[in-house]
């Protein structure tokens, strides 16, 4: 009986606990969205929506502002880092750029350099793996891994933002992302750019990062894209005069607890 009891007690640890609490799923979904027409804003749909919100994740900022959040994901780098940084920084805008523990192993002077001009590292997972696949330790472990190594870089413990590794995420992960501390951010705009022997051209890029423009923008852009380096510059400035303001991921979130009721 004793055997017993203690594999109906382990079973109910793994299935949402003794108490009879609902575990929750870890189906692996991809994340998608309609992409944005004439400036109207992506949409992810209902079922992708009322799943993010509840662990509040997100991949829009306010929808009424011409305002554009730029995300980078950096899994190795490609000698187009530093150009991008350039960029930023004649334009005053600050990324955020969701690292892997590879990139951050091998580039740490610009990690440093990440820090210091202002920009937030995010968190794209140590091995870049399915998180879906792991346990809770093993989450735990790949994201807590990059922040440690952050931290031995810049001294700063503020890169609490995940991006799931190629955009495969659960309701699970979701969860224990939440319960560690973790603000997983998606995207509402996207290209396919990361394939460095498949690059179309600056213009490419440029037309798609004008042309998917909307207010309340998350771009997602790979750096090790030669095309992005490129047209970043363009792209920015003339977002610009069609009345776009850039903000980072640090003033969303701080924009959102403003909005939040108070009690």
């Amino acid at each position: 009986m004793k055997w017993i009891c203690s594999v109906c007690c382990i079973a109910a640890l793994l299935t949402g606990g003794v108490s009879g609490a609902k575990a929750v799923s870890n189906e692996p979904v991809n994340w998608g969205f309609k992409r944005s027409v004439n400036h109207t804003p992506a949409d992810a749909g209902k079922q992708l929506n009322s799943l993010i919100k509840k662990y509040d994740a997100f991949y829009l900022g306010n929808t009424k502002e011409k305002t554009i959040y730029l995300t980078f994901d950096n899994g190795y780098e490609n000698g187009y880092t530093p150009k991008v940084l350039d960029v930023l920084k004649k334009h005053h805008v600050t990324g955020t750029f969701f690292v892997t523990g590879h990139f951050v192993k091998d580039q740490p002077e610009l990690i440093k350099r990440m820090s210091d001009e202002g920009h937030i590292i995010g968190n794209h997972s140590f091995h870049h793996p399915d998180l879906t696949t792991k346990t809770a330790d093993e989450i735990q472990d790949e994201l807590d891994s990059v922040k440690e190594e952050v931290y031995k870089i810049t001294g700063k413990q503020d890169n609490l933002y995940l991006r799931p590794p190629r955009g495969v995420f659960s309701e699970y992960v979701l969860q224990e992302a939440k319960r560690l501390g973790y603000q997983t951010v998606f995207w509402s705009v996207a290209f396919v750019d990361w394939k460095i022997n498949h690059q179309k051209g600056k213009q490419y890029a440029y037309d798609h990062m004008m042309k998917q423009a909307h207010p309340g923008a998350i771009y997602l852009l790979h750096t090790v894209s030669k095309d992005n380096s490129e047209a970043l510059d363009d792209a920015i400035t003339d977002l610009k005069k069609k009345g776009y303001t850039f903000k980072s991921i640090d003033d969303l979130m701080f924009e959102k607890e403003m909005r939040l009721p108070k009690f």
